[in-house]
């Protein structure tokens, strides 16, 4: 893989200036690696109309709300599918007694959640949103908890329409057929965890089906903004995927905070995090395997135990490495925790076994899933996700790559050691739910060959280069505000922070892959079967810790 050139963020700046509205643009900033523009908040929809079709900026990444002092604050993360290297950010200030802006989400259908969040935990309006209303916390909840003067002691009333009965009569248009209510979850295999889904059918096909969540929202990124940027807030990001993607995760919190604090991570370290990210993605994506074959073909017996036997072996390289087999906490701010286990030479044997006897058990996953007769028919032309849909949602990962889109930000945004190496973007053009489980399993095969090529680079690493974290300062403040991501094993996995040059973050923003993903299920499954409605779910892959947070 060759490293692409970066775009200088005053370039990118500059190129999206010309082209907005005079009397847009209030004025400039630098967020770090990219620039800003600040424009005025009852011109969003104007300005970000501009930007996706004038100045190629299709995605919007990430949407963060924040409060000041003297004023509410929304930045809008946008980048282009096709050139990652060009990054942008629009900064939208909202005055402290009516904090209401223009919402973007009629430009960037991604921005409808996104807003909604922003809504519910900092407390920022959004005109012309077309369902403003909270989305992590129950719709009874009082004051916004990210707000300054949210009062944590207070408590909280459930009001009797929160016990409503759902199933009440479904009043549709006179001659409409009739529909039924049924609650998908939250306590449900087939959801993958507490998610609940509002879904009305007309018969068997689904009419209209609503993703209600918030079950474990646990304060994530508040409990991040009180911990200190050297050791407390690092064992955090495991939580929000314990399905084995822990250190991708912990790596997008290292990558945010080496660049705001100028922090160079040690070749030789760079080449173990490569090597364990990709184990922990094959963890990841084994589960998904597993699972899968449980939700649309009940496949128990054979693939659902084989998927566990397999990520047993992961977990024991992993439980080598790190010291733990779920919560790995291995990265550290400048590299990774210590040196490989020793004897070197065991370790290394136990990872090749693993990667040699993939080819022989993938191929076991695909005569008894992409073989069978069974799993095409519930998976192929079902959840069907157009590129061009996909792109509204904001959607990434094997969700997006499964739709032909081919964004990966190990390649179009290089981090890490991948640049180094010798891999492929791997992509399946039939955007539904048989696509991304191609992808997935492929993208085992691409894991391995990384893991295997970072094994011989360790092998003939120099005992005295080996080192294993940057000088970093006892006690870290930094001061400025950055977006970075990384490829999580579900999609784009990124953290803004904004640090005032004290030990802790003033706002510690996730941006979790699951929660776009998620939001763009409708779009999949309106107009199929139930029975479809389950299979195009699973498909997601989604992780509700990193959605909730």
């Amino acid at each position: 893989m060759q490293q692409q050139q970066r775009v200088t963020a005053d370039s990118v700046g500059d190129t999206a200036v010309t082209v907005l509205p005079d009397d847009a643009v209030v004025s400039r900033e630098s967020h770090g690696n990219i620039s800003a523009i600040v424009i005025r908040a009852d011109r969003v929809q104007a300005v970000l109309s501009t930007l996706r079709s004038a100045a190629g900026f299709d995605h919007c990444s990430c949407v963060t709300a924040q409060e000041y002092e003297d004023r509410f604050e929304t930045i809008y993360h946008l980048t282009s599918y096709d050139d990652r290297t060009r990054e942008l950010a629009v900064v939208v200030p909202a005055p402290k007694d009516n904090p209401v802006s223009e919402s973007a989400a009629p430009v960037y259908r991604t921005a409808e959640w996104h807003e909604r969040e922003a809504y519910d935990l900092v407390g920022i309006e959004y005109a012309d949103h077309p369902d403003l209303r909270r989305i992590l916390l129950p719709e009874t909840w009082q004051g916004h908890p990210l707000s300054m003067e949210y009062d944590q002691t207070q408590s909280q009333i459930v009001t009797l329409r929160e016990h409503v009965n759902p199933l009440q009569e479904d009043h549709r248009e006179d001659g409409a057929a009739e529909t039924m209510h049924i609650n998908i979850g939250p306590h449900h295999p087939s959801t993958h965890g507490v998610l609940h889904l509002e879904a009305r059918l007309d018969g068997e096909t689904v009419a209209e089906v609503e993703p209600d969540i918030g079950y474990i929202h646990r304060c994530e990124e508040q409990m991040c903004q009180q911990g200190t940027y050297r050791h407390q807030i690092m064992p955090y990001p495991d939580r929000w995927d314990w399905g084995g993607a822990g250190l991708l995760n912990e790596w997008a919190y290292a990558r945010v905070i080496e660049d705001l604090a100028d922090i160079d991570v040690p070749e030789y370290a760079q080449v173990i995090r490569t090597m364990s990210a990709e184990l922990s993605r094959i963890l990841s994506h084994l589960l998904f395997t597993a699972m899968y074959a449980l939700d649309v073909s009940g496949e128990f017996n054979a693939t659902f135990m084989y998927g566990f036997r397999d990520r047993d072996v992961v977990q024991d390289l992993l439980e080598d490495l790190t010291g733990q087999r779920m919560m790995f906490n291995y990265f550290r701010v400048g590299g990774v925790a210590w040196d490989l286990p020793k004897p070197r030479a065991k370790f290394f044997e136990d990872v090749r076994a693993f990667t040699n006897g993939l080819p022989r058990k993938l191929a076991e996953y695909h005569d008894l899933l992409t073989s069978n007769e069974v799993f095409q028919i519930r998976c192929v032309d079902t959840g069907e996700l157009p590129p061009e849909v996909a792109k509204q949602y904001g959607v990434t990962g094997p969700v997006a790559r499964g739709s032909g889109i081919e964004y990966d930000l190990r390649r179009d945004d290089p981090y890490g050691y991948y640049d180094q190496l010798e891999w492929n973007v791997v992509t399946e053009d039939g955007c539904d739910n048989f696509s991304r489980v191609l992808v997935r399993l492929q993208e085992i095969e691409e894991s391995a060959a990384i893991v295997e090529q970072c094994l011989d680079l360790l092998e003939g690493w120099p005992k005295a280069d080996r080192i294993c974290q940057a000088n970093v300062p006892r006690t870290l403040k930094p001061s400025g505000e950055c977006y970075r991501a990384v490829e999580g094993a579900k999609g784009e996995l990124g953290i803004y922070i904004r640090a005032d040059g004290t030990e802790t973050p003033a706002r510690f923003k996730i941006r979790g892959p699951s929660f776009s993903n998620l939001s763009a299920l409708p779009a999949m499954a309106e107009g199929e079967y139930v029975a479809d409605l389950v299979a195009t779910l699973g498909s997601l892959d989604t992780i509700m810790g990193e959605v909730d947070r």
